[in-house]
Formats: C-alpha cells, structure tokens, sequence
C-alpha cells in the first residue's frame, strides 16, 4: 500500500487508501480478540529490558507503510504485556474493553470534535452529560450533582480534593488535614500533594481485622488535630480496596464526616460500579451520601483504560474552583453542562462518547447481569478455597476480590507463608491462563483473585481455582 504523495506538505490520505488502512487494521483487532481465550495470561516479559533498548529509534524522516508497522504490534509487541484483555486475568483490578467503546474511540478520533465548550459541539456534549447523569442516577446522587470524566481515578481524586480543598480551607491550606485509611490507594497522598495538601497532614488511620477503616480512630485522630490547632477538612472511604477488596463503614464515616463538618469523599474507583445493582447497594451502604465519588468505568463498567470519572454532590463546588472566561470564548451559561466550567481541561478529547455508545448498544440490565455475576463468581471461587487444605482466606468478598494465604504445619514461619503464597501466585500464572498478584498487606503477603473482566465466566474461574489447588499441593508436597 503506497501512501506517498507528490505534495509533501499533504498531509491527508484518499478515501481509498483510509478504506485499505481501516479494514487492515480492524482485521488485526478482530483478530486479536478472536485469540484471547487461548492467548496467554501474561505476555513473555522476560526479556523486556533488551527488547525496550532495541526499540529506541531517531525520529524517522520518512513514513512507513502501515502494514509493517502492525506486523510487529500485533505479532510481538502487544503480546509481551500483561493480557489485561483476556478472560484469564485476575490481577490487580482488571480493566475492560468492550468492542463499543473501541469504535467510539476511532469515531471521536477521527471527527475530532472540539468538546471543551458546550457551544462547540452543543449535541455531542450533550451526549456526555446524559452519561454523567447516568452515573449520577446509579449512585442515587441528588439533582444538583455534576461531575467530569478524567483519565482515572488518580486525577478524578486531585479535583475532589481540590474542590473540598476551595470550599472548606480557601488559601489557607496549610492548617489543612486529609484522613485515609492504612488501605487507601496510594494515588490519594499523591493527589493530595498535587493539591497543596503536603504529606504530613495525610493522616493515615488504622484498619479492623476485616481491612475497613475504624471509625474510632478517626474520630480521635480528628479530636488530635483539632486540639492542636489544625483544621481536619477531609476524609476518604473506600468502595473496595485495592488489597483485599474491603469496603469501609461508609455509613458510619458519613455520620462522623457530617457531625464534624468534614468532606466526606468516597474512593468507588473499583467498587462503586455493584451500587447500580439494586441487590448489591447493601453492600455499599452510605455511598450516596458522599460529598464526592470516583468512580472508573474502565474498571466496573468494562470500558478501556484511561476512563475514569468523578461526581461532586455539589455541583456548584466543582464549578466553583474550574469556572473561568476569556475573551475569546463564548460567556458562560448555566443550562448545558460545559465540560472546561467542571475541569482542569479546555482542550480535551471525547471520553464520553465511549461511554455513551457502550451503554447504548449493551444497555444497562445487561451491565447489572455481568456485574452480579462477578460477585457470584467471586463468592463461589472463595467458598472452595475456603474448603481446600492449606488454604486460608483473609478477605471474602465483599465485592468481587478475595485475599488469602497458604498455611500448613510445614510453614512454620510467616515468612516461609508469605514465600508459599507468592510462590503460588508465580506458579499459577506461570501456566498461561490465569494471572493472579498479591499484595503485601502488613507483614502477612496475600494472595488475590479479583474477578472483574467482563470475559470471564464461570469456566475460567473453575480453572483458577483448579490450577490454585494443584501448584499448592506441590508447593506444600515440597516442604
């Protein structure tokens, strides 16, 4: 496929060679997906070093034709990675991917709509805040809740500080302090910092022997900051901790957050996504009374990486600290949602078609179905671990993420456990069709399996289960 031209500074391809280019490159995807139930786990990556340094190249003068450049992709280089994709990955939080929101990339990419400003595309932004009202209903937030579709969960964390940050302290910051828990996502302090909340006003709170943060020792940890004349102004619950997948008494930080006039921010990156299932809102009892709320579609609703949201009870809050005019815009008015008076961003892309065409093509009972299935899955997966020998489970799953550990008369120690139960974790993945991690969680490391990705069925969770219960009689043969 030749795409040179005799005007260099041409820059634009014929709609013959865009039809080529299209259908070669949606061939490979297509084929790619096709692959993933017997794709590996995990990619080779035992030579990443070398190959990244074989990588480095100058700046190429020239273009290339397109098909040598999705040979390597598709045949080497996507492959060597995480299979984050694949119904096998247990890992960490998986993300998502449905095919819907892959076409609603290319189509955003390729109208390349200017969206930073109601006025530019009034009916695709309007599109974006029908999602975000969406979100809103699913939470049960009230009417006056705005939000914004940020990169993820970390940058979803900086605007809520930031808006709790301009309504509560005003310049002066210092006095400020910030409550987590000792299993809050690591990104908070980060985001924190980002906000002009330094690290030592971050407060870290323990935990109960079921990973949720105590209530009573954030009552006192506010007690001792008030006393010496700091200003406590925030507090973070989690909807499903990163580790062992725990749910804070949201309810009850609620209470004490209202009584003591604190912004009360809830961390649903993970978890949020099970409060759209009726049944399942028990679990996460007080999320709507949140202040604000991260939430990650490319977690809970399957969508890719890089697409992550936040709600703001207060809408007016969050206007507050991004609202801004210049002479070149259009005034700012108050009946459309305008994404640049609700964010950082004035030039941006269009996250929200992605989530707007995903929901419309897969609707939302079919989302509710996939995510009480996860927990079952995740329920079930515990209960027959709970039944193997050598197994301990630390954390059943409040959500879908259980934690456990390997534990026998031939572990003797915590450190020969802790050995064990990563040596497991390595095992297991080390077979291709199930990626599992752990965590280190105080001194005691835990294994995960976190069932999230819309590809996994029941199947593949057997199999996890299965390959868990046979590498652990070898490991603890062995002993």
């Amino acid at each position: 496929m030749n795409l040179s031209t005799h005007d260099p500074a041409d820059l634009d391809f014929s709609p013959a060679q865009m039809r080529v280019m299209g259908e070669a490159t949606l061939a490979r995807i297509v084929a790619h997906l096709a692959a993933l139930p017997t794709a590996p786990s995990c990619g080779d990556l035992s030579d990443s070093e070398a190959l990244c340094r074989s990588l480095r190249e100058p700046v190429p003068e020239h273009g290339s034709d397109l098909q040598t450049l999705l040979d390597p992709l598709f045949a080497d280089w996507i492959g060597r990675s995480f299979g984050t994709t694949g119904p096998g990955y247990m890992a960490y939080i998986p993300g998502g991917g449905v095919f819907p929101a892959a076409l609603a990339s290319f189509i955003a990419d390729a109208a390349n709509r200017y969206t930073g400003i109601w006025q530019a595309a009034p009916a695709l932004v309007q599109l974006e805040a029908n999602t975000l009202d969406w979100l809103r209903g699913w939470m049960q937030f009230p009417d006056s809740a705005r939000g914004l579709y940020t990169p993820g969960g970390s940058m979803a964390m900086f605007n809520a500080i930031a808006t709790a940050r301009e309504k509560l302290l005003g310049t002066d910051i210092r006095v400020g302090t910030l409550y987590v828990s000792s299993q809050t996502h690591h990104c908070i302090a980060k985001a924190a910092k980002l906000a002009g909340i330094a690290h030592d006003r971050v407060r870290v709170i323990a935990v109960d022997a079921h990973y949720r943060m105590r209530v009573d020792a954030l009552a006192a940890a506010i007690a001792a900051d008030r006393a010496a004349g700091l200003r406590p102004f925030m507090v973070f619950s989690t909807a499903g901790t990163t580790n062992t997948g725990a749910v804070d008494p949201i309810d009850a930080i609620a209470d004490l957050a209202a009584r003591e006039g604190l912004w009360h921010h809830v961390d649903g990156a993970y978890g949020g996504f099970f409060h759209m299932v009726p049944e399942l809102r028990p679990l996460l009892a007080g999320l709507p009374r949140a202040d604000s709320l991260t939430l990650d579609p490319h977690k809970g609703m399957f969508l890719p990486y890089g697409t992550g949201a936040l709600l703001v009870r207060d809408g007016q809050a969050l206007r507050a600290l991004h609202s801004s005019s210049a002479g070149y815009l259009p005034d700012n008015q108050d009946e459309f949602y305008d994404p640049a008076q609700y964010g950082p961003d004035l030039s941006r892309g269009y996250p929200g078609l992605r989530v707007w065409l995903a929901i419309k093509m897969i609707g939302a009972a079919r989302y509710r179905a996939a995510l009480a299935e996860k927990r079952e899955l995740a329920l079930w997966a515990a209960q027959e671990l709970a039944r193997t020998p050598g197994f301990v489970i630390d954390a059943m799953p409040q959500l879908s993420l259980l934690a456990f550990h390997l534990e026998s008369p031939a572990l003797a120690t915590l450190d020969a456990q802790n050995a064990a139960t990563r040596a497991l974790m390595q095992a297991v993945t080390a077979r291709g069709q199930v990626m599992l991690t752990g965590a280190q969680v105080g001194e005691q490391f835990l294994g995960r399996i976190c069932v999230l990705s819309f590809r996994t069925r029941r199947a593949h969770v057997e199999t996890c289960v299965q390959q868990l219960r046979e590498e652990a009689a070898a490991l603890l043969a062995g002993h």
